[in-house]
């Protein structure tokens, strides 16, 4: 029980921290970019030809309205984001308590680990992507992904925890086995929005979910070994 209440306390403090810090991040640098990409995927088709920026406002909402809407965006994204980082941050803590010995140094080497599964992995094959984006079949995009999280996540455990060679090499091995199998991809790539736009909303999501999970596996080792002392 006492194991337990460990486990739920650090990965809530620590989630519920790295979430709203991943929130305050995005709202900065990521959403700025969807705003621009959903600007493209709104326009009529003639508009599309225009130039992005025409000094001219083609919105007809009620500013007030439009306001409301982005308030309830943006606390239903702090708490997506909250309740997102208490999920992985549970991931971690789960780790911590079947290792031991952890602590904030080693969490940030958990939290990298944790990037690199869920997100840079991924992402080599399935890229962020822009409202308005070309993309394959929505179920085939999730399996890719969840072959390519749990592979590369069971990979770097052979990796660094394995005691022999021989399955260090398999990890390697099932790190590179869904990139070898590929991801699925469109009949056409790109999408409405500018490829520029699209490389630096790429580049920003990826940037923005390292500082999460850096900050979440410090935050997490240093709370799970300040309730064991406790």
């Amino acid at each position: 029980m006492i194991l337990l209440r460990r486990v739920v306390f650090s990965a809530a403090l620590a989630g519920v921290l790295a979430g709203l810090l991943l929130y305050a991040v995005q709202a900065v640098f990521v959403v700025p970019l969807i705003l621009q990409a959903e600007n493209y995927e709104n326009a009529e088709p003639a508009q599309q030809t225009q130039p992005a920026d025409d000094g001219h406002s083609h919105s007809h909402a009620p500013a007030d309205d439009h306001a409301s809407g982005l308030d309830r965006r943006s606390l239903l994204t702090a708490a997506a984001d909250a309740l997102t980082g208490v999920g992985f941050g549970l991931l971690l803590v789960a780790g911590f308590a079947l290792r031991g010995g952890v602590d904030w140094r080693r969490g940030l080497a958990w939290g990298v680990a944790g990037f690199m599964a869920f997100n840079l992995a991924p992402a080599l094959g399935l890229p962020p992507e822009l409202p308005g984006d070309f993309a394959a079949p929505l179920a085939d995009r999730q399996f890719w992904w969840l072959f390519a999280a749990v592979a590369t996540a069971g990979g770097l455990a052979l990796a660094a925890f394995a005691q022999s060679w021989p399955w260090r090499a398999a990890g390697l091995v099932l790190i590179a086995l869904p990139h070898i199998v590929g991801a699925p991809s469109p009949e056409e790539h790109g999408g409405l929005a500018p490829d520029d736009l699209r490389w630096s909303f790429q580049i920003a999501a990826l940037a923005t979910m390292a500082l999460f999970w850096v900050v979440l596996g410090g935050l997490a080792g240093y709370f799970y070994r300040r309730f064991e002392s406790a």
